[in-house]
């Protein structure tokens, strides 16, 4: 029997949506409301240094201002992260009674990286951790010092595959290309790849759409969530909006304009006409609810090539 069709918003609180975060949102909720799926919106705040609840109440604001519901999830604290610490440690166990997470004592910038979704650029993983070779002896000695280490997944030397929705076949051999990743840091908040597993699995996520750049993150969280048990989502990943001096995505860490601040300036509908234009779903740019667009939505129309404000003098202002 098939399972339900579940997707999912699973925004960081970490500041103000942009433009790339909408147009996620857009198309995660075009997707599964065009198959009369069930809408979960999560809060991915394992990092409450870096995460706010007023950040959060922003983010469910701005969605529901751009006309765009959910099911279930916020404000229930259930669906919030740092309130699911104990399923990520019963996961966090489970791999350590099968022998697959070590002790790791790398580079802080990699340990504190852990907690939230990779950006591009960011090599959080080493296919060559000295740690993972350390002896019983070795392992013994280091673990009764002063420093606490991070832990990581021990992943096998064998290819993962995913079929993506929307760029097709991504393989990827665990171990030589990704390498051993955190999934506990030295601080014991718990990493992204794990927590993001457990919680697309627990909630019975069947759909995750969600920015390229975290293609390569799809093989990782499948292996996750068969090895925990589970059943992986399918995954169907979107292009990125460029727009900085260099093309980069779209970021709250580069300062791209925030939703708090278009919203002074646009009527949701034209916003949402705009996200739509980008993703090639109308010819033009022209005022619609997201409702307005579920007729229209086809994931191949939505171009596979990063999509650069830069290049449309209408909205370049928008960044």
């Amino acid at each position: 029997m098939d399972r339900p069709y579940v997707g999912r918003f699973a925004p960081s609180p970490s500041g103000y949506m942009h433009m790339g975060n909408l147009l996620a949102m857009l198309l995660a909720w075009l997707d599964c409301r065009v198959h009369d799926g069930r809408m979960i919106f999560r809060m991915e705040d394992l990092d409450t240094a870096r995460t706010s609840p007023e950040y959060a109440r922003a983010l469910a604001e701005d969605l529901q201002w751009l006309g765009l519901d959910w099911d279930e999830g916020y404000p229930d604290p259930a669906y919030c992260q740092s309130n699911r610490t104990d399923l990520y440690a019963e996961a966090f166990h489970a791999l350590e009674d099968r022998g697959l997470v070590y002790p790791c004592w790398c580079s802080r910038a990699q340990r504190l990286a852990a907690a939230s979704a990779p950006h591009p650029g960011e090599a959080v993983h080493d296919p060559n951790c000295p740690c993972s070779r350390m002896t019983d002896a070795q392992r013994t000695a280091r673990l009764s010092s002063d420093r606490p280490p991070a832990w990581k997944a021990r992943t096998p030397d064998e290819t993962f595959s995913v079929m993506d929705g929307h760029y097709g076949h991504f393989a990827q051999n665990l171990s030589r290309a990704g390498g051993d990743f955190i999934i506990r840091r030295a601080d014991g908040v718990y990493a992204y790849q794990l927590a993001v597993s457990v919680d697309d699995m627990r909630m019975g996520v069947t759909r995750v759409v969600r920015g390229r750049d975290l293609l390569s993150s799809a093989p990782r969280q499948a292996w996750l969530i068969r090895t925990l048990g589970g059943t992986p989502p399918g995954y169907c990943h979107l292009p990125l909006l460029t727009g900085g001096k260099n093309g980069e995505k779209l970021s709250k860490r580069l300062g791209s304009r925030s939703t708090q601040a278009m919203r002074r300036e646009y009527d949701p509908r034209a916003l949402v006409g705009l996200l739509a234009y980008l993703a090639d779903l109308l010819p033009a740019p022209e005022p619609l609810w997201p409702r307005e667009l579920l007729p229209l939505f086809d994931w191949a129309k939505v171009p596979t090539e990063d999509i650069s404000l830069e290049n449309i003098p209408a909205l370049s202002h928008i960044n």
